[in-house]
């Protein structure tokens, strides 16, 4: 493995002396400042684009979508952060974490506040699918700087064995984000429109860029002058192993994605749930999610066994999905147990939908320790791509699934992918 070297190698009282480009002096405690910036725009993009599917139904009622025009919205989405994870990627390696985040986060709230003013549905008129779609498209597009600057700058700013824990930390902003999306987009869309939706995304941008214009700062230079992200060894995308984790990531995101997408609408069609009870079923997922994150950082960290953790949650996942198809697809032939079954299968979701998003932190300390300090940016946002062709590709496929197989081909087809992606994630060393 490549060796990530950097400030909080060295004892605290040297810290305390060092400064970075900036002439700044930091103290050991000023790398949580970094985490809490990390998590704060991770939470602010994840509430965009995990919040914004939360509220498929009403956004399907809303702009008059059938499933189809939903999904390729939702999956254009997706398409536009894919698209720009590499480019930002590369960017963040060759300008910084800190002016990435902050032209990111800010272009993301200022377009945020476009949509606000001019594509959402009033009295005069409906935006058309194409309009909606494309704005879609180029939130994702600008949004795609969150993840890999980000990633970077915690990675930089942690001990190795502190990273696992610092990046499950990190990676709970997903589902903190997802599920402030999940309990309050929905409702606020019902109540006041998307133009609320859109402006109180654009607010939790903007005030993000302000934590990261305040404390984010490149981690002071370790040795004689030289950065702390230089480091020896082949660039990740000659580096054959990382390509084999980020594909792994990207299709272990596959039936994740279909839970954050669709779970909405297979409560709401197929179980007959309230927009209550769905919100809170798809909070129990991001709250449970975040939890596993933060215990499963905490506990490779310990055990160094991120590699054996993630190919058991790519079983357990398959495992759980592969539950949730056979419940779909028997369960309405099981004598008067109608009521049981309806009631279960909710719950057989939040699982499934837990177990698919508990890795996260764990895969991408991984990930960014075989790149290499000086590539964390540009390997991150590859696995990113990843992911987020995943968002794309997902939301328009399910449509399909469900005109030929019911929803019990969607929790089939996501059993499959998370059982591929087992064998793919690297063996323990």
């Amino acid at each position: 493995m490549s060796a990530i070297v950097n400030c909080t190698d060295r004892q605290p009282s040297e810290l305390l002396e060092d400064t970075g480009s900036t002439g700044r002096v930091f103290t050991p405690g000023h790398r949580w400042k970094v985490l809490g910036i990390g998590v704060a725009a991770n939470a602010a993009f994840s509430a965009t684009f995990s919040g914004i599917p939360a509220t498929a139904v009403v956004l399907r009622q809303g702009y008059h979508l059938g499933n189809a025009e939903l999904g390729l919205a939702l999956g254009l989405l997706g398409l536009g952060v894919a698209l720009s994870e590499l480019p930002w990627g590369l960017l963040t390696d060759r300008w910084g974490d800190r002016r990435v985040l902050l032209i990111g986060l800010g272009a993301t709230a200022a377009w945020l506040l476009v949509m606000a003013m001019l594509v959402v549905p009033t009295k005069a008129g409906t935006p058309d699918v194409t309009l909606l779609s494309a704005s879609l498209f180029i939130t994702g597009l600008l949004g795609g700087s969150v993840n890999g600057s980000s990633g970077r700058a915690i990675m930089g700013w942690f001990r190795e064995n502190e990273r696992g824990f610092a990046m499950s930390i990190r990676q709970t902003a997903v589902p903190l984000g997802g599920g402030f999306g999940a309990l309050v987009l929905p409702s606020l869309a019902l109540a006041f429109g998307f133009a609320a939706v859109f402006g109180v995304l654009a607010g939790a941008s903007a005030l993000s860029a302000l934590f990261a214009w305040r404390w984010l700062h490149e981690p002071p230079t370790a040795g004689e002058g030289h950065p702390a992200s230089a480091v020896a060894g082949p660039a990740p995308l000659r580096n054959r192993d990382v390509w084999r984790i980020a594909t792994a990531i990207g299709l272990l995101c596959f039936p994740q994605v279909a839970v954050l997408t669709f779970a909405s609408v297979f409560l709401h069609d197929f179980v007959g749930l309230g927009t209550a009870a769905i919100s809170a079923s798809l909070a129990a997922v991001q709250i449970g999610a975040m939890v596993m994150r933060i215990w499963s950082g905490r506990f490779t960290d310990r055990h160094g066994n991120r590699r054996q953790f993630l190919r058991l949650c790519s079983a357990f996942s398959a495992l759980a999905f592969a539950m949730l198809w056979l419940l779909v697809l028997f369960g309405p032939t099981i004598p008067g147990g109608q009521f049981i079954w309806l009631a279960v299968l909710p719950v057989v979701l939040i699982v499934a939908g837990i177990s698919v998003s508990a890795w996260h932190g764990v895969a991408y300390t991984e990930l960014a320790t075989l790149a290499g300090a000086g590539h964390v940016g540009t390997a991150l946002s590859l696995a990113n791509t990843f992911v987020f062709v995943g968002f794309f590709l997902v939301p328009v496929a399910i449509p399909g699934l469900l005109h030929l197989w019911s929803w019990s081909g969607v929790w089939l087809a996501a059993a499959i992918c998370a059982l591929i992606a087992r064998p793919i994630f690297l063996r323990p060393a």
